[in-house]
């Protein structure tokens, strides 16, 4: 693993996270002399990156190889930032691959570094086990038939369950939908912070959605930082299910590579 950050006592911190998780940590530098220790580096596990400030060109081109990185498989970056850099850094990142912490825990460094090596070891070790990985092929076809098979009797079952008869009453007329309604709806969620614990009620992705829903109505754009804010859950835990829903379709992202991307609804 090799580490980057301009800060001594964040290189400290993070090579002792990186150890405690059994990682060999082969080089530590600052971010201005990144580039130069990765075109020296012939191959890696992973890259953690402590950034504390974007908004130079070391910064960027950083990023860019990270995305870069990211997309190809060569290596396993892990960037942790700052939550008012947000915006800056998924400007450049896009990747699926890159994980992104921000304002990180010890403990959420502690386990997305241990997570990233054991997913690197399992790819690289998977071509000496093909018994194994033959085993898996097998089983994941026997999944999706069962899930095939239970999707056409719940298909099925829902059919039967919900057909009408045809004198039912026509729905009445629903009033139409604006962000203002919608915003009210939010408002409403967010009362039951004041009278039960976040935890019990934490439904991120509903509420990523109606806040984009909201925006869509008034036609305004939602950066990711909002949109963070708007899921009412850690930062990082947010960014996870951005990508999540992003990768489903749920979620589309536009802006062009340097400059802040926004979400919208897919539908």
């Amino acid at each position: 693993m090799l580490i980057f950050s301009d800060q001594q006592a964040s290189r400290a911190a993070a090579r002792s996270a990186a150890e405690s998780v059994g990682a060999r940590v082969i080089g530590m530098e600052p971010i201005d002399a990144a580039l130069d220790r990765l075109h020296r580096q012939a191959a890696v596990d992973s890259v953690l990156i402590e950034l504390e400030r974007t908004g130079s060109v070391a910064v960027d081109r950083l990023l860019d190889w990270a995305n870069h990185a990211g997309r190809s498989g060569s290596t396993r970056p892990i960037i942790t930032i700052p939550h008012a850099v947000m915006d800056d850094v998924f400007a450049r990142i896009d990747a699926p691959d890159v994980v992104v912490l921000v304002d990180p825990s010890p403990e959420e460094r502690v386990s997305s570094l241990g997570l990233a090596l054991a997913e690197r070891r399992q790819r690289l070790h998977d071509t000496g086990h093909e018994a194994d990985a033959e085993r898996l092929r097998r089983l994941s076809d026997e999944v999706a038939r069962i899930a095939s098979a239970l999707a056409e009797l719940s298909s099925s079952a829902k059919s039967a369950a919900y057909a009408l008869p045809k004198d039912f009453p026509a729905a009445p007329t629903e009033a139409p939908i604006d962000g203002n309604m919608v915003r009210s709806l939010i408002r409403v969620r967010r009362l039951r912070d004041q009278f039960f614990a976040k935890e019990l009620f934490a439904d991120p992705a509903w509420d990523m959605l109606l806040d984009l829903m909201a925006s869509r109505l008034e036609q305004s754009r939602v950066a990711v930082s909002s949109l963070c804010i708007a899921a009412a859950v850690p930062p990082t835990t947010a960014l996870r299910w951005i990508r999540t829903l992003t990768e489903q379709g749920l979620f589309v992202r536009r802006g062009s590579r340097g400059r802040p991307s926004h979400l919208h609804r897919a539908f």
